[in-house]
């Protein structure tokens, strides 16, 4: 899969992520992190307990050398959370705290539920970019990447899963076209996560979904470049050696299959088990026409 070009003003266009400070710009005050268990860390624990992620890395990233403690970040997101949970649930707080910025990372909970709709959440992703557009916010969306690459899944689903992605990924971009054109402005920041190392087995954890603590230091590095570009002040670098967070021992990953792992899966292939079925009806449909 190769990276698309972003639908808003260029200055936001998807950028590869680079390691390079930017001293000079506008300064981020107040960042804000909306969504689900990806903002919210998990894959990144911390060693007394918690979730780190890409919100800290970045918020160090924006801090001001000569005012330590500058950026205050506000993190709304909930594991579990689906575009309309983040448009109805944590939006509207976040949009009257006045931030500079907010990451979105919303949208791939929706993929694992029988009841994806991808109109849906394009409405309720560009009703929740109005609002924080309105409200003076630059805006960071996701773009998801082929998690076939990196999840190793049943045919049948991976399958299916790649045609939710594919159609996700139609909502934010339709999404951020609706939200531009309604109100004006095109301060949204599209990270397109085939740009950011996203096929690296290190980059992931245990479950393949969310993002190890490599994986979040390339979110936060890709975030911080894209704020970079538009003109934001990006003074402290984020590298990608582990520092400060929670080895996970190949002990923990075993146990985490046996307890949380398959279970997980199960339940989410009775849910998708529907579209499963309906794919490969019409696949041997299709090589039956064209026999």
């Amino acid at each position: 899969m190769t990276a698309r070009p972003s639908v808003v003003d260029p200055v936001l266009r998807p950028v590869r992520p680079v390691a390079v400070p930017r001293a000079t710009g506008r300064p981020v005050r107040h960042l804000v992190l909306l969504g689900d268990s990806t903002a919210v860390g998990l894959g990144d624990p911390l060693p007394g307990g918690g979730w780190r992620g890409f919100g800290p890395l970045l918020r160090d990233a924006l801090d001001d050398p000569a005012h330590p403690g500058s950026v205050r970040l506000d993190n709304h997101a909930r594991t579990g959370a689906r575009m309309a949970d983040a448009r109805h649930g944590q939006v509207p707080a976040a949009a009257a705290s006045g931030p500079d910025v907010v990451v979105l990372c919303a949208g791939m909970n929706d993929t694992l539920r029988s009841d994806f709709d991808p109109a849906a959440i394009r409405r309720d992703c560009a009703e929740s970019l109005e609002l924080l557009l309105r409200a003076g916010a630059t805006v960071l969306l996701l773009r998801f990447h082929d998690h076939a690459r990196v999840w190793p899944l049943p045919g049948p689903l991976q399958r299916a899963l790649a045609a939710r992605i594919a159609a996700l990924n139609g909502a934010v971009d339709g999404a951020v076209a609706d939200a531009v054109a309604t109100t004006g402005r095109s301060a949204v920041g599209i990270l397109d996560l085939d740009t950011v190392g996203s096929y690296d087995p290190a980059a992931w954890s245990v479950d393949r979904l969310h993002p190890s603590e490599l994986g979040h230091r390339l979110l936060a590095r890709g975030f911080a470049a894209l704020l970079g570009a538009a003109g934001f002040a990006v003074p402290g670098e984020i590298g990608l050696t582990a520092a400060g967070g929670r080895e996970v021992t190949a002990w923990q990953r075993g146990a985490w299959l046996v307890v949380q792992g398959v279970p997980w899966l199960v339940r989410r292939s009775r849910d998708l088990g529907p579209v499963m079925v309906r794919g490969l009806v019409e696949g041997a449909r299709a090589r039956t026409m064209s026999a």
